[in-house]
């Protein structure tokens, strides 16, 4: 593929966060000329450092911009960039907070959305926009393994916001004639991550404490480790062949929560007992990834199996304490 992050102009929205943190290293590695745009109140310290997860390398990005994505000043912050790569992650992505929250999920994930593809609308060149999307928009499965062509069917707030950003992108693709490409990663676990369910049971083997399960915990969900998924975000902001695609990306392989538990307490050594709890409302029974698309567009294929993510989850956790 002939193509170069050399001296690239990129922005990452939601760069602080899990996953941008990790795209974003990985972009100035490859020796991209990043800009990063971040909520106001990542981090407050004595480092004078605002950011939660990037302050090792402050010093190398280009500019560091902060603000609400969902707000109309965004649209300048980006034109003004002029990058020639945008990756869009910045989201309120904690599923449960859509059920207290929903207009405000829906502002920061539809309206910041809609910001990015409107302020790329007018930056003359640019060569690609990766809007994040996820496999919350699939919802409930009609059929399993999910691929591309599944009914958007969500199953809560959370989802129904992503379904509306996802379909927005593609709607200013076709209209705008946009460089756009959809990514629609799968559960990503991995270092640095907090809110899901493997960080938490990871930080609760840890301590030897309870690992609490909604429900029956057969529920299952295609967990990929964040190395994979990152390698995805750069073909997609790449790879000529992704404009105007929406892609899944996952391992094809569906775990339960059970054992989940099971597995975390098992290599982390942990004393923790498992604890059933009532049901969390709009709880996907399934997700799991037909990730068929991108193997044929790309040649991309998992590398990482849940075992040995969990592994190295785990020594991560164990080396910050």
């Amino acid at each position: 593929m002939d193509f170069s992050w050399q001296g690239k102009k990129v922005l990452v929205t939601g760069a602080d966060g899990f996953m941008g943190s990790h795209l974003t290293e990985r972009l100035l590695q490859a020796g991209a000329v990043v800009s990063i745009y971040v909520r106001g109140t990542s981090k407050t310290g004595t480092n004078k450092c605002e950011l939660k997860n990037l302050c090792h390398v402050k010093d190398k990005l280009r500019k560091v911009i902060t603000g609400n994505i969902a707000n109309r000043d965004a649209i300048d912050f980006i034109k003004n960039e002029k990058p020639d790569v945008i990756f869009h992650l910045a989201a309120d992505a904690y599923v449960p907070n859509s059920f207290d929250h929903p207009i405000e999920v829906m502002e920061t994930n539809l309206i910041g959305t809609l910001n990015v593809l409107h302020a790329a609308m007018g930056i003359e060149g640019i060569e690609r926009i990766v809007c994040t999307s996820s496999s919350e928009v699939y919802g409930n499965p009609i059929y399993a393994p999910m691929d591309e062509a599944h009914p958007l069917n969500p199953a809560h707030p959370y989802g129904a916001s992503k379904v509306a950003a996802d379909r927005y992108a593609y709607a200013y693709h076709n209209t705008y004639h946009l460089p756009i490409a959809i990514i629609r990663p799968f559960n990503t676990y991995g270092p640095r991550h907090t809110y899901d369910v493997i960080p938490k049971f990871i930080k609760l083997a840890l301590r030897n404490e309870p690992l609490t399960i909604y429900g029956a915990g057969n529920q299952t969900r295609d967990f990929s480790y964040v190395d994979d998924m990152i390698d995805a975000f750069i073909i997609m902001g790449s790879d000529k062949r992704a404009i105007g695609q929406a892609v899944n990306f996952g391992t094809g392989i569906d775990v339960s929560i059970n054992d989940i538990a099971e597995k975390i307490i098992r290599i982390s050594g942990s004393k923790s007992k498992i604890v059933h709890v009532e049901s969390r409302t709009s709880e996907v029974k399934q997700l799991l990834c037909d990730y068929s698309k991108a193997k044929k567009l790309f040649g991309w294929s998992p590398k990482i199996m849940i075992d040995e993510g969990l592994r190295r989850n785990i020594e991560w956790e164990r080396s910050i304490k």
